[in-house]
C-alpha cells in the first residue's frame, strides 16, 4: 500500500539557499530508489523557514530502506548545521485501514 511521508524542518535564518541545494540533491537521490513515486517541497505561509517535504512511496518498507541508507544519512548529516531544531517525521497510509 502506498504511503506518504511528511518531513518537517525549521531552517536557520540565512540558510534557505544552502538548504534548498540539499533538498534538491536529496530528491534526485530518492528518485533512484526502489518504490519512490514523487515528492514536493512546501514552505510555511507564516514562516518561510518552516519547510515540509511530502514524499510518496509504494510501500513503507521502501521508505524505511531509503531513510536508513548510507546516502540519505550522509545528506541528513549535512542538514544538521542548517536546522533550528530536530527533523520531524510522520508517515501515513493512503486511504483508511478498515
Amino acid at each position: 500500500m502506498a504511503v506518504k511521508i511528511f518531513i518537517k524542518r525549521k531552517i536557520k535564518d540565512g540558510k534557505l539557499n544552502e538548504a534548498s541545494k540539499l533538498l534538491i540533491k536529496a530528491r534526485y537521490n530518492a528518485m533512484d530508489q526502489e518504490g519512490y513515486i514523487s515528492s514536493e517541497t512546501l514552505s510555511g505561509c507564516d514562516g518561510p523557514n518552516h519547510v515540509m517535504v511530502i514524499s510518496m512511496w509504494q510501500r513503507i518498507a521502501h521508505w524505511n530502506q531509503w531513510k536508513n541508507s548510507d546516502l540519505r544519512t550522509e545528506n541528513e548529516a549535512a542538514f544538521a548545521a542548517l536546522l533550528d531544531g530536530p527533523t520531524e517525521y510522520e508517515t501515513y497510509n493512503l486511504g483508511l485501514q478498515l
